[in-house]
């Protein structure tokens, strides 16, 4: 009896583990700025929502050039693009050690490693779905759970470098490890057969051009923008919550490592389930647990609390991230999967910047963080319409 689908092509499983490595190195970077966060307010005297904008502008950043990096992965593939990313991620790192104002910062950490981050994150996220069919989901889930490896252990080995060099020396020893690391996972990306057949027009599905015009992109594209605030809020925030209620810095920070323990359950556990479900209607169920899990924030007295929303949260954020990239090889084709995720990341892009900024406005006004979580609930109700609507459309016709 002849399979029904055809087996994956030799050497798929190794792009799926250099995509997981790539992703866990340049998330470990972008998500240890929770270590950070205070070091950057005493050092340069400023109030949280200043702050909040480095970690926002990275964001905008990486999410708006990813489309660039998508389209110049589709063109010369992952494996040159990836590369560029890691070396402009270590100079950003390194000159951001010598920093003398939070401008600076925001240059050298906020622009600079985001546009790092631009070049690797798409090209090695949107890489690994064309290699597979049957199982695409579960591969995508296991790639992606690189970002969730990296937000647990990064923030963790950061805080422990503070501790023992400052933050200056820690960012310096980062730097080392993703020029040296980065360069040598990058290597192993590789598009699929399929994908590389794109450049001779031999690829079913859409050009970018042509997928920003259909019904479905629009409706994706909404949801992931009103659902972008409530996915990176407590990223920047969760840790100076937890400090607020009088937990000592280092388990504050590691919240941010128990987000990476959910996200990584999260994408593991959602690839099969969304393959045997329908990826669509998986992605609209974990919009609205991530925006229940708001209400155990709402009412937390204590790190016990806080440490179960950051892992319902982690949960909810790590299987919605893992499925973007199956969805949109489902709904667009390989023809230019790269080019449309990284589009799609343009909605994360304002939800990233402006949300912990919000976030940081507020409290600084309220001194709470309760209305945040009440328009964080909002628009993730928002986000859940949007995908709805998705899910009546369909796949788009080519």
């Amino acid at each position: 009896m002849q399979p029904l689908t055809p087996p994956e092509p030799r050497g798929a499983w190794w792009v799926v583990a250099a995509a997981f490595c790539s992703l866990a190195l340049i998330f470990g970077v972008s998500y240890s700025f929770a270590a950070f966060f205070t070091d950057f307010s005493s050092e340069f005297q400023v109030p949280r929502a200043d702050v909040s904008w480095v970690f926002g502008l990275c964001g905008l950043v990486y999410f708006v050039l990813g489309v660039g990096g998508g389209m110049m992965a589709d063109r010369w593939g992952p494996r040159r693009v990836g590369a560029c990313g890691m070396v402009f991620i270590a100079a950003g790192l390194w000159l951001t050690s010598s920093a003398q104002t939070l401008t600076t910062i925001y240059i050298t950490y906020g622009a600079l490693v985001g546009l790092g981050i631009a070049l690797v994150y798409t090209p090695a996220i949107a890489c690994v779905p064309p290699w597979f069919v049957a199982r695409r989901g579960l591969a995508a889930g296991i790639a992606s759970s690189g970002i969730g490896a990296g937000t647990l252990i990064g923030p963790l080995c950061v805080s422990a470098a503070i501790g023992a060099w400052g933050w200056r020396g820690a960012l310096q020893a980062m730097a080392g490890v993703v020029l040296v690391g980065g360069l040598a996972v990058t290597a192993l990306l590789r598009q699929a057969p399929q994908a590389r057949a794109s450049h001779q027009g031999q690829a079913p599905g859409l050009t970018l051009a042509q997928a920003w015009r259909t019904p479905a992109f629009v409706w994706l594209y909404l949801g992931t923008l009103f659902g972008g605030p409530a996915m990176f809020i407590p990223f920047a925030h969760v840790s100076a919550a937890a400090r607020d209620l009088g937990v000592d810095p280092a388990r504050a920070v590691g919240l941010v490592g128990v987000i990476g323990v959910g996200s990584l359950v999260g994408r593991f556990a959602i690839g099969p389930l969304a393959d045997r479900w329908g990826r669509t209607t998986t992605l609209m169920a974990m919009q609205i647990s991530l925006g229940a899990s708001y209400a155990l924030w709402y009412g937390a007295e204590g790190y016990l609390a806080l440490m179960m929303f950051a892992l319902w949260f982690g949960v909810s954020y790590g299987s919605m991230v893992s499925l973007y990239p199956a969805i949109c090889m489902d709904v667009f084709g390989p023809r230019s999967v790269s080019a449309i995720v990284g589009a799609l990341y343009t909605a994360a892009a304002l939800g990233n910047l402006l949300g912990p900024v919000m976030a940081g406005a507020l409290f600084d006004h309220n001194q709470n963080y309760v209305g945040v979580m009440a328009v964080c609930t909002l628009l993730s109700l928002l986000a859940t319409a949007c995908l709805w609507r998705l899910s009546r459309v369909g796949r788009a016709q080519y």
